[in-house]
């Protein structure tokens, strides 16, 4: 099967030589497989030629998608597994990523072979690194253009297999109302004979379930009530004047009960951690799980209150029941009433025509998980409070009165009883909030946990990246142990899913794969000012580059970040590199 780029290797070879000619230098374009596609000057002759014994720094960019400059090919590390290391005759080069999407389909590479062509690229280095990121945005739209053309082809031959395998009936109606195709479902589920001449008559009932509309059908006098949509056709195609696509009402009732099923189902056993801290925590969730009285947890960002609460529902009586999780900080002020209380039809002015279910309604029997309690508007939390106390609710734009059997969980990483004292969270509120206190501590004291957790997200990401782990040094469970993480588990996953990335084929988590800030301690002042020696210019000037280099890496990426805080341009940094030899 050919690549992306292989499928218009015609006008990547026109760019390839538009970029030779105005920028006097050698151009390799290779694909994501490392074919090259396109080659002027010594490349000229190999193109279609596979790569993937030498195009270590095509590696790079394709694996990163970010920009490579090598200043001393043979010498960059980049360059270290190449055999041709020692040999190289090439006296610079950039590689730049060609991007679809997010998807990486190939590299142009700019190679020069004499000091004129990389002293000619080095002048003009901003420049002409934009005019080969412009030629790879050109090579990019191509290829999207083309990989678009094949789509729509396929899509027309998919769209008749979707429309009959899809689960909801389908159903085109002529413009003297005579059904004139319809998929399998729809025979089925109104015993069409499949003659599709049969009168058939559609009526709006008014009702809503869900956000779908219920409809009374009539065919060859049978009737029948459906729920979905009657969509009209809008282009001109043969006799077709409208399509029905529709559920039987017992199918959306389902599928409405299932959406309030998202998330995993945690049972306590799934909660890692062998300190005696979460030990008391788990043995707390049993304790009141039973209950009905409402709870808060308080733990800081990323410890699992979450978790916890879905483990508490899990060891509940209503555990067959819907838990329901709202964060009231990813919500709009503006929209929190309507998300928790639902509306009816024209209850506010933008407002979804059909009106829409609460969460309180759809978490009916069983638990409302309300995260990020501290966050929540103090208008709606006098409605909450109201809620608590009388156990109904309204709809906004009703006035009928719902009752409701809900348990809550809310939780919370703010201080609520600060909040209180700026008045920007209610006491009574806390009070009904606060009947059963569970309070998670974070992963800093609790370091036991630290070691158990690292293994089990390490099998997770080596199951998930297809990777086998070998062994775990123990000098990185010693700086696990040792750092803070303010991030908590989150944190913690997020560290263990990086390394996992970064482990190589042997299967070892080593130092080298843990993130800088996990190691790394605050930098102190390199030298005394009170030292009395007057130091030259260049001396200093070869610190200062040696220690950008440090802190923002030898990738083009870092370098063009130390030039900005050096204050100088990226080609003045190359020029530098070059001359005090620190370029790597």
């Amino acid at each position: 099967m050919q690549t992306i780029l292989q499928d218009i290797q015609e006008t990547v070879t026109k760019y390839a030589n538009i970029i030779s000619r105005m920028i006097n230098v050698d151009v390799d374009i290779v694909d994501r497989d490392f074919v090259r596609i396109a080659g002027t000057g010594v490349y000229r002759d190999k193109v279609n030629e596979s790569m993937s014994a030498e195009a270590y720094i095509y590696r790079e960019v394709i694996a990163t998608g970010e920009t490579q400059v090598v200043n001393l090919p043979g010498k960059d590390p980049l360059c270290q597994p190449c055999t041709k290391k020692n040999t190289c005759v090439e006296k610079f080069e950039i590689c730049t990523p060609i991007k679809l999407g997010q998807e990486i389909i190939g590299s142009i590479g700019l190679v020069c072979f004499t000091d004129d062509q990389k002293s000619n690229l080095l002048q003009r280095f901003d420049v002409y690194l934009e005019f080969v990121a412009q030629i790879a945005d050109f090579i990019s739209a191509k290829a999207y253009e083309n990989r678009e053309h094949k789509r729509t082809e396929l899509m027309i031959k998919l769209m008749g297999q979707v429309v009959d395998k899809t689960d909801m009936g389908v159903i085109a109606i002529s413009r003297d109302d005579t059904i004139i195709n319809a998929n399998s479902n729809a025979l089925q589920q109104l015993g069409l004979s499949g003659c599709f001449k049969e009168k058939i008559d559609i009526r709006v009932t008014g009702d809503l379930i869900g956000e779908a509309k219920e409809y009374k059908v009539m065919i060859d006098q049978k009737e029948y009530f459906i729920l979905g949509d009657l969509l009209p056709v809008d282009f001109d195609l043969d006799d077709y004047a409208k399509m029905l696509a529709f559920h039987d009402i017992k199918t959306v009732k389902s599928k409405i009960y299932e959406l309030t099923q998202v998330g995993e189902n945690i049972h306590i056993g799934n909660i890692l951690g062998h300190s005696s801290v979460v030990q008391e925590l788990k043995a707390k969730v049993q304790k009141i799980s039973t209950s009905t009285s409402t709870i808060l947890i308080r733990g800081e960002s990323g410890t699992g209150k979450e978790l916890f609460a879905r483990a508490i529902h899990r060891e509940s009586d209503r555990r067959d029941e819907p838990f329901v999780a709202v964060n009231c900080g990813s919500i709009p002020d503006s929209l929190m009433e309507s998300e928790l209380f639902g509306y009816i039809k024209g209850a506010f002015t933008g407002a979804d025509p059909k009106g829409r279910i609460g969460k309180f309604e759809l978490a009916n029997k069983g638990t409302l998980f309300l995260d990020e309690i501290g966050d929540l508007p103090l208008y709606v939390q006098v409605k909450l409070l109201r809620v608590l106390q009388e156990r109904k609710i309204t709809r906004l734009g009703s006035n009928n009165m719902i009752n409701i059997d809900v348990r809550i969980i809310a939780a919370t990483h703010k201080n609520l009883t600060e909040m209180i004292k700026e008045n920007t969270f209610r006491e009574d509120l806390f009070y009904r909030l606060n009947v059963v206190p569970f309070d998670i501590a974070p992963l800093r004291e609790r370091r036991d946990d630290i070691e158990p957790l690292s293994y089990h997200f390490i099998n997770k990401y080596c199951r998930l990246f297809g990777k086998d782990f070998r062994r775990l040094a123990p000098e990185v469970v010693d700086s696990l142990i040792a750092y803070d993480w303010p991030g908590n588990v989150r944190e913690l996953e997020n560290t263990i899913e990086f390394m996992v990335n970064m482990m190589e084929a042997d299967g070892l988590l080593t130092q080298k794969q843990l993130p800088r800030g996990v190691t790394e301690s605050s930098e102190g002042p390199t030298s005394s000012p009170a030292s009395g020696r007057v130091r030259p210019l260049r001396e200093l000037e070869s610190e200062a580059i040696e220690k950008a280099l440090k802190v923002y890496g030898h990738s083009y990426r870092g370098k063009k970040v130390a030039a900005q805080k050096l204050g100088i341009g990226v080609a003045t940094l190359y020029r530098k590199l070059e001359a005090v030899h620190l370029s790597k």
